[in-house]
C-alpha cells in the first residue's frame, strides 16, 4: 500500500486522484479533516484506511513490509503563520520521524520542500543539495525555515553516510495552482480567490509593487499547475532509484497581470484589473520573482513538458472552477 500524508489537502488529494486514475486504490490517507469541507477533496477517491497524524506512529507500527512508499505532503503550509512551536513540530518533527520510519523499513519516501526556502531569491533558484549550497539560503517566514531546516537533516545524512531510506527525494513546490485548494483561505493561488470576482464581471484586486524596479502586477512567480506536479510525483514513483532535492516548477517566471489575464481569457471576459496597496506586515518577506532552475529534475531524467501558463489556466476554469462541482 501507499502513504499519502496530508491526503485531504490540495496536493495530496490530486496525487491520491492521479493513483486511482492508474488503477491504484491500496491507499491509506493521513490528514485532519476538521469541521470545514476539507473532505470534499477526498469524496471521489478509493482508499483502504485514513488515520489521523496523531494516529499515524501507533497505525506504522508493524507495518514493515507492507508499506511501499510514502509521500509526505502534510504540513502547516501558511507562509504567515507566527506559531513556531507548531511549525516545528508540524513541519519538522513528525518529518524527521516518518524520515526515520521509512530509513528503517526500507520503504520510499518522497516529500513535499519548497520554494520559500530561497528566501529572498538573491541566492538564485538552484536546487543544488549541498550543506555549503543549503547554508546560502535565509528563508524569510517559518514556514520556509521549517522545510529548510529538514531538508538540511536529509542533506547531512547523504553526506556522512547517515540512515535514509532507499529512495529519499524532497520536492521544492513553487506556485502550485489547481483544484481542491478552496480550503486554504488566504494561502489559495490567486487565480482561486479572485474567480467569483471573474465570473461577476468585478475588477481583481492585485498588489501593487512596492520596490522601484517592477511595475504593480509584475511580481512574477514560477506558477505551476497541479497536474504536472502530481506527474513529477508518479514518474519519481516509477523510478525508485532517484533521490535527491529537486525543484518543481514550469522553469518561466510569469507575471501576477499574466496569470489574471488567463483567467479572464478563459472565462470569455475582458480584464479588468486594479491595484491595491500590499499589507505593511508582509512587505518585507514578499518575493517579487521566483523561477525554478530545472537543472536537477532534467539532469535526473525527467522527460515530461510543463504546462503553458494560459493552458493550464484555460483547464482549471474548464474543467474545475467552471463547474457546479469544482472538486477533481
Amino acid at each position: 500500500m501507499i502513504l499519502i500524508t496530508g491526503a485531504a489537502g490540495f496536493i495530496g488529494s490530486n496525487l491520491a486522484a492521479a493513483f486511482n486514475a492508474r488503477g491504484v486504490c491500496d491507499l491509506v490517507l493521513c490528514d485532519r479533516l476538521r469541521s470545514g469541507g476539507k473532505w470534499l477533496n477526498v469524496r471521489k477517491r478509493q482508499f483502504d484506511d485514513f488515520v489521523s497524524p496523531e494516529e499515524l506512529p501507533g497505525w506504522l507500527e508493524g507495518k514493515q513490509g507492507t508499506v511501499r512508499g510514502v509521500f509526505h505532503m502534510g504540513a502547516i503550509s501558511s507562509t504567515t503563520v507566527v506559531d513556531g512551536d507548531a511549525v516545528l513540530r508540524e513541519n519538522f518533527k513528525f518529518s524527521l520521524a516518518l524520515l526515520d520510519w521509512c530509513a528503517a523499513a526500507g520503504v520510499p519516501f518522497i516529500y513535499a520542500s519548497s520554494a520559500a526556502t530561497y528566501g529572498d531569491g538573491s541566492q538564485g533558484f538552484r536546487d543544488a543539495f549541498t550543506p555549503e549550497a543549503l547554508a546560502k539560503l535565509t528563508p524569510l517566514n517559518l514556514y520556509g525555515f521549517s522545510k529548510h531546516a529538514f531538508d538540511g537533516v536529509v542533506c547531512r545524512r547523504r553526506q556522512t553516510g547517515g540512515p535514509l531510506p532507499p529512495q529519499c527525494v524532497g520536492l521544492k513546490f513553487f506556485n502550485v495552482f489547481g483544484p481542491n485548494e478552496y480550503h486554504k483561505g488566504s494561502m489559495q493561488s490567486v487565480l482561486t480567490k479572485v474567480w467569483p470576482d471573474i465570473v461577476a464581471g468585478r475588477a481583481v484586486r492585485l498588489f501593487r509593487s512596492h520596490v522601484p524596479h517592477v511595475r504593480d502586477g509584475e511580481q512574477r512567480r514560477d506558477f505551476v499547475y497541479v497536474r504536472d506536479a502530481e506527474r513529477v510525483m508518479l514518474w519519481l514513483c516509477d523510478n525508485p532509484q532517484i533521490s535527491g532535492l529537486f525543484n518543481v516548477g514550469t522553469g518561466e517566471a510569469r507575471t501576477f497581470k499574466d496569470f489574471i489575464r488567463a483567467g479572464f481569457a478563459a472565462a470569455g471576459r475582458e480584464p479588468r484589473i486594479e491595484y491595491v496597496d500590499m499589507p505593511v506586515e508582509i512587505r518585507d518577506k514578499y518575493q517579487y520573482f521566483t523561477q525554478a532552475d530545472l537543472g536537477g529534475l532534467r539532469g535526473a531524467g525527467y522527460p515530461h513538458p510543463f504546462t503553458p501558463l494560459e493552458d493550464a489556466v484555460a483547464d482549471y476554469v474548464k474543467n474545475y472552477l467552471s463547474q457546479e462541482c469544482p472538486y477533481r
